[in-house]
């Protein structure tokens, strides 16, 4: 693409965001793919696109918007610039389902004790 820094670097961890990602349509995957991109390579990324989760420790969403459709990323950083992907799902309501703030808290918990 272009020569220039990236701010951040995405990993993802295991499995778990590919088994959301193939099951979704095209035009989908290349909006996330689009914001995945936005987040390596901006300095400041607009919390449009990548909001932190309240009264979690260190757990993000990544916000994708397609039309009516909502779908939410879940991430956190290791070592600063460091973006290691952990869940996805569709967001059918205005809350955020519990289970999947869960589910990417106990995905990150298996990462950091990985690392130990």
């Amino acid at each position: 693409m272009n020569d220039k820094k990236k701010h951040r670097t995405i990993i993802f961890y295991r499995d778990y965001f590919d088994k959301f990602f193939v099951k979704q349509r095209q035009k989908v995957k290349d909006k996330i793919i689009w914001t995945f991109d936005l987040i390596e390579n901006l300095q400041r990324v607009p919390e449009l696109y990548l909001k932190h989760i309240e009264n979690t420790e260190g757990l993000y969403e990544i916000r994708v918007q397609l039309g009516s459709d909502i779908f939410r990323i879940f991430c956190f950083f290791d070592q600063g610039q460091l973006v290691v992907i952990a869940n996805g799902f569709q967001k059918k309501s205005q809350k955020t389902p519990k289970q999947e703030i869960e589910m990417a808290l106990k995905i990150k918990g298996e990462y950091e004790n990985e690392k130990e």
